[in-house]
C-alpha cells in the first residue's frame, strides 16, 4: 500500500481546485450532500482500477447522489439498534414523570429514574463497542458496494467480515491512517480556529472554509485507502464497475 500516495494524490489532478471545492460545497447542503458520498464511492472506483486521475468529475450528479442516498439508507439500518438503545432507557425516566405527581407513587419514580440511568450507562457501554465496530466494518462494505452498487451489497456482513480477515494487513493499515488523517485535520483546523476565532467575521470566515476543505480532504483521503485495499484485497480478479444509467449496467475492467 503506497500511504504517501492517498495523501498527495489530490493535488496531482490539474483540477482539483474546482473539484475538491464544489465538493465541499456540496457537502454542506441538505440533502444534495448525500451526492459526496456517491463521490467518495467515485474515488474507491476509480483507486481500485487503478484511473490515473482518481477524483471523478462532477458530472452524472444523479448517480452520485442516488448512491449516496443507498448508503443513507444503509446507515440508517445500522443506527436502528443505537436508536433503540437510547430511546429505551430515555423512554424509562421519561415514564417516572407519570407517577411522580403522585405522593403514593413517588417511590415508583423514583426507582423508575434509577433504572432509565443504570441502562443507559450500561448500553452506552455496548453502544461504544458497537460503533467501534462499525467503523472498522463499514470501509469493507464501502468497498464493497463500490463494486456491485446495490443496496443488498451493503448487508453482506459474512463476505465484508471475510474481506477484511483476509487481508488484515492492508486493512488495518488504511484503517489507522485515516483515523490518523481525520484527527490530524481536527487538530489542525481546531488550532488554526482558536488564533483567529478571535478575529470578528474574517477569522469565522477562515475558520468555516477551513473546516470545510480540511473535511473534504480527509475524506478523500479515506476514500484513496480504501480503493488501495480494494484493489489489494482482489487482485488478480477483475474490478466490476458500476456504470451510470443508460452504459449497460454493469461493466468488467
Amino acid at each position: 500500500m503506497n500511504a504517501e500516495k492517498s495523501f498527495t494524490f489530490p493535488f496531482e489532478d490539474q483540477e482539483w481546485i474546482s473539484k475538491l471545492g464544489l465538493g465541499a460545497i456540496i457537502s454542506l447542503v441538505p440533502i444534495l450532500n448525500f451526492a459526496w458520498s456517491g463521490y467518495l464511492v467515485g474515488i474507491i472506483r476509480n483507486v481500485m482500477s487503478n484511473d490515473a486521475e482518481p477524483l471523478p468529475t462532477w458530472d452524472n450528479l444523479e448517480k452520485k447522489f442516488s448512491e449516496g442516498l443507498i448508503l443513507f439508507g444503509a446507515g440508517l439500518v445500522y443506527a436502528f439498534p443505537i436508536l433503540v438503545a437510547l430511546c429505551l432507557p430515555l423512554g424509562v425516566t421519561a415514564s417516572s414523570s407519570l407517577f411522580s405527581g403522585n405522593r403514593d407513587m413517588e417511590d415508583i419514580a423514583r426507582t423508575l429514574t434509577g433504572a432509565g440511568g443504570v441502562l443507559f450507562f450500561c448500553f452506552l457501554g455496548i453502544l461504544l463497542l458497537y460503533g467501534l465496530l462499525l467503523s472498522i466494518l463499514y470501509p469493507a462494505i464501502l468497498v464493497m458496494f463500490s463494486r456491485e452498487g446495490t443496496f443488498a451489497s451493503c448487508f453482506k456482513l459474512r463476505e465484508a467480515f471475510a474481506l477484511i480477515s483476509k487481508n488484515a494487513g492492508p486493512f488495518f493499515t488504511a484503517w489507522i491512517l485515516s483515523v490518523a488523517a481525520s484527527l490530524g485535520a481536527g487538530l489542525l483546523v481546531g488550532f488554526v480556529n482558536m488564533v483567529v476565532g478571535f478575529v470578528p467575521c474574517v477569522g469565522w470566515i477562515v475558520g468555516l472554509a477551513l473546516s470545510m476543505i480540511s473535511g473534504v480532504y480527509a475524506t478523500a483521503v479515506y476514500a484513496h485507502l480504501f480503493g488501495q485495499f480494494g484493489r489489494a484485497a482482489f487482485a488478480g480478479e477483475r474490478v466490476r464497475t458500476v456504470m451510470p444509467a443508460g452504459d449497460g449496467g454493469v461493466s468488467m475492467s
